[in-house]
């Protein structure tokens, strides 16, 4: 349901839209009645964004030169994607970096000024990670520190260990960078729904895990 107080409605881009957080939020955000389109690269995963309600849009994040024929006509844009974990650093690079910096560019060419980014934690640091996230954290980290300095109206969300618990609608968030824990993805998605009418949350960098705050009162920012 859209929270108490907004009552708008949006069409919103979701980069990386078959994910298991993007297609949680397409299901959110078309319930609450927004145009939700998905975009993906394989037109087999097309049932599924329809399935939830949403719009699927094919496109190739990674290697189409401009995603701007796809953010054309949005309010908003999330991006969703990831190159995933069996990937190497080189698509990590493309993926996580460059497909977030293409969907900022597009956004701006189309006048399109709201961006949610899905980031993770540890991206304040990349250097304290592991060589195998090691690579996957600084590409967040530079994805990030991109579209914060785009001057798009952003909200970059850190969530926690990405677990499949069901959701419960309450989190914690913190602007204290560098903490550690456990989020499902349903609370994550049901957040990312949030910030996208709430505007205290544009300009603002937060961590997310599971907690004992309603999510409307967390994002109180």
């Amino acid at each position: 349901m859209l929270l108490a107080g907004y009552d708008w409605v949006m069409d919103i881009l979701v980069a990386g839209g078959h994910g298991q957080i993007a297609l949680r939020l397409l299901k959110l955000l078309a319930a609450d009645g927004h145009t939700a389109r998905g975009l993906i690269r394989k037109p087999e995963q097309a049932a599924d964004l329809t399935a939830v309600g949403a719009v699927p849009v094919i496109g190739d994040l990674e290697n189409d030169p401009s995603l701007a024929p796809y953010v054309k006509g949005s309010d908003a844009v999330v991006f969703a994607a990831g190159a995933g974990p069996g990937s190497g650093p080189a698509r990590k690079r493309t993926v996580d970096l460059g497909g977030a910096i293409k969907l900022a560019d597009a956004a701006m060419s189309e006048g399109v000024t709201r961006y949610v980014m899905v980031s993770s934690i540890g991206a304040q640091d990349p250097s304290s990670a592991g060589p195998t996230m090691q690579p996957y954290l600084e590409a967040k980290a530079e994805a990030d520190a991109y579209v914060i300095g785009s001057g798009l109206d952003c909200t970059i969300v850190r969530p926690g260990s990405l677990t499949d618990d069901p959701g419960t609608g309450l989190v914690t968030v913190t602007r204290d960078l560098g903490n550690r824990g456990p989020v499902p993805r349903d609370d994550v998605a049901a957040v990312l729904a949030a910030c996208l009418v709430t505007p205290t949350t544009i300009g603002v960098t937060f961590e997310l895990f599971a907690g004992d705050t309603p999510i409307p009162e967390a994002l109180k920012l």
